[in-house]
């Protein structure tokens, strides 16, 4: 007696992608529902099924669809926007203050389904998602149709969701009680990255998706400063860094692991976490190249992901497949390695498991979800076929075939497209709506990158902190004269400091833009060692305020900033047309004079050798105020020793234009 079903797909060659990678030459697959019922040969098939549809294949693979391991679909609105960059010019610099800037509910569920449907097109048929508003790409990816781990981004700072960490971790846990038992979409927490959380960010996340047992979703060893920092803040790598905060207490997804050893790989392994390589996305970034085969022979479930397709710049599952494929051979040296097989399955059922989804999808048998897809394999770059090696499929496939190949996708027993044609969104509104957004980005862009003061803003975590100040310099002979008249009773000591301070000064073709001065100071104590170091950034208007007597000057600092990367970074985000470095050992004094307070800087200027110099400064607020510490400013200078026959009206980078070669900047 026969069974009912509602589709039998025959006249195939289906690729299971099962564990024992079962094919059938003559197959075919039968679905009820939102699951498959049997597959096989086709003669059996028919034998015992009769179905309300029964589709002829035409000869074509009927495999199951691909699992893209890593992606952070919304920002397709991005693809494009700033590339061929080191990663942390790539994210600081753009990716983060355009999120901030256009990052919306309406912004996520555009983006996602743009994704959606460039990656039916490739055969993809189940993704894992990482980024903000979570709930609208799980919202949107349940409208058209595809299968989804939704991960709702937590990080240390704030986010375009989230001004605090205990928002976002408020809102996944919400997400998650709002989306767990979904048909389509399983809820998940994705703590962004060890170096973009605390300690106690990656506990409490791995705390919440072990509460509700769904995955966490996570960066991992991304890049070799990632590791290097990691062990000169922590004493360890990144794998046993997170172990020692329970992030293994969840069944984990740790995107990249590009820098880890086999010693990790097996943590890994003990601890049921699955890895999501991502090709592309490491060489354009140039993070590295993950030791593939080693976690694979180790027994690690290795998925394959595109990562986010503004560092990609696409979602073409088919694409990735044979880079991972290449990229292991020319790493390892051998052509063995990862071969077509292996890749595949690391696209289907290897994918589905690191996702932790393995029950539902991954491969064809009876009783999984009836997510497959149709792929041609007859077109001019597919031609000839043989038959010969049980393995040529996969080859052709991984090797040959393109994500246009890929004709009709069904997910959970549902038809997203047919010979081609998307059923469940339409591509030129998206694109239309998506070009948009891009113009809006152009004028944000265009208006931040004219504008060197915009630029520093737009790196974020710092504080406006317009400053006017009076101040005096002049030159002198020797420093024993200023040493010796701090101990007059008129100056009262507040507070002392020594620092040795490497200064960086940015210059630009646009004069009107001021210096941005990259300092590093060290802080000598007592016995004349470095106590700390602490870098930051000064933005120093170009013009004067305004003149006192005797040189006294009123100047303007606009903007203070902590330098939280390295110089290296910030010349390449800022593209100085020139660089002049200014280095000097400074004895520094908080002093009350006159009922007002004095910095008293007495400096040796080391580079250039151009000697020592007084200066005192003084913040001021008002026209009125800034007279009267010019006068204070000009009598505390003769009372230390100075000279106002010798005041130097020019700032130190000035004076070291003016004596030495200036090395040009990196444009």
């Amino acid at each position: 007696m026969t069974q009912s079903v509602d589709f039998l797909l025959v006249n195939a060659l289906v690729l299971t992608m099962d564990d024992e990678m079962r094919q059938f030459a003559n197959g075919a697959v039968a679905v009820r529902g939102d699951s498959i019922t049997a597959v096989g040969e086709e003669a059996d098939l028919r034998a015992n099924y009769t179905a309300a549809q029964v589709i002829d294949c035409g000869g074509k693979v009927l495999m199951p669809g691909l699992v893209n391991a890593h992606t952070h679909v919304p920002m397709t609105l991005m693809r494009g926007l700033a590339d061929d960059l080191r990663l942390d010019v790539w994210l600081q610099g753009y990716i983060w203050p355009v999120e901030r800037e256009f990052v919306s509910p309406d912004f996520v569920r555009l983006g996602t389904k743009l994704a959606c449907a460039e990656m039916i097109r490739s055969g993809v048929t189940s993704f894992a998602d990482m980024y903000f508003f979570e709930e609208h790409v799980a919202a949107a990816t349940a409208e058209v149709g595809m299968r989804a781990v939704c991960s709702q981004t937590v990080l240390k700072f704030p986010s375009p969701d989230a001004v605090s960490f205990e928002d976002s971790l408020a809102a996944a846990r919400q997400f998650i009680q709002g989306w767990k038992g979904h048909a389509l979409i399983v809820p998940s927490v994705a703590p962004h990255a060890p170096y973009t959380c605390t300690p106690e960010i990656l506990r409490a996340t791995a705390a919440l998706a072990a509460e509700f047992d769904v995955p966490l979703h996570t960066h991992l060893a991304e890049t070799a400063l990632e590791v290097e920092n990691m062990r000169r803040e922590n004493g360890m790598p990144v794998i046993p860094y997170v172990k020692k905060q329970g992030l293994f207490d969840a069944k984990v997804l740790a995107a990249h692991c590009v820098h880890i050893d086999e010693g990790e790989m097996r943590t890994l392994l003990h601890a049921g976490a699955g890895v999501a390589h991502n090709p592309s996305s490491n060489l354009k970034l140039a993070s590295g190249f993950a030791q593939v085969q080693k976690m694979l022979d180790l027994g690690l479930h290795v998925g394959i992901g595109t990562d986010g397709p503004a560092s990609n710049n696409d979602l073409d599952m088919f694409e990735e497949v044979r880079l991972a494929a290449f990229v292991a051979k020319a790493v390892s040296n051998d052509p063995t390695a990862v071969p077509a097989a292996q890749a595949l399955a690391m696209a289907t059922r290897l994918g589905a498991q690191a996702l932790h989804i393995g029950p539902l999808a991954g491969s064809l048998e009876p009783g999984k979800r009836a997510d497959l897809i149709v792929v041609d394999l007859s077109p001019l770059h597919n031609s000839p076929r043989f038959r010969r090696d049980a393995d040529n499929p996969y080859a052709q496939i991984v090797y040959a075939a393109k994500a246009a190949d890929v004709t009709d996708v069904m997910v959970n027993g549902r038809w997203l497209m047919v010979n081609r044609e998307l059923l469940t969104l339409n591509e030129a509104e998206l694109t239309a709506a998506a070009q948009d957004y891009a113009h809006r980005m152009d004028v944000f862009l265009a208006a931040r990158e004219s504008s060197v003061f915009s630029k520093l803003v737009a790196l974020g975590g710092s504080q406006e902190e317009e400053s006017f100040e009076v101040q005096v310099k002049v030159k002198l002979e020797k420093p024993d004269g200023v040493l010796a008249a701090l101990k007059k009773p008129e100056i009262q000591i507040l507070r002392q400091r020594h620092y040795h301070q490497h200064d960086v000064y940015f210059r630009f073709d646009d004069k009107s833009q001021g210096w941005l001065r990259y300092r590093e100071d060290e802080t000598i104590n007592e016995k004349g060692q470095i106590a700390g170091v602490r870098a930051r950034l000064t933005l120093i208007g170009p013009s004067r305020e305004g003149d006192f007597a005797h040189d006294v000057l009123l100047s303007r600092i606009r903007y203070f900033a902590p330098a939280a990367n390295s110089l290296r970074f910030y010349r390449e985000y800022f593209k100085p047309a020139r660089e002049t470095p200014v280095d000097k050992d400074r004895l520094r004094w908080l002093v009350r004079y006159k009922d007002e307070e004095f910095f008293i800087n007495l400096d040796q200027v080391e580079t250039p050798d151009i000697g020592y110099y007084l200066e005192i400064k003084s913040r001021t607020w008002s026209r009125r105020d800034a007279e009267e510490k010019a006068q204070c400013s000009a009598e505390l200078t003769t009372l230390l020793g100075g000279s106002l026959e010798n005041t130097v009206t020019l700032d130190y980078v000035e004076i070291a234009e003016g004596r030495q070669q200036v090395r040009p900047g990196i444009s």
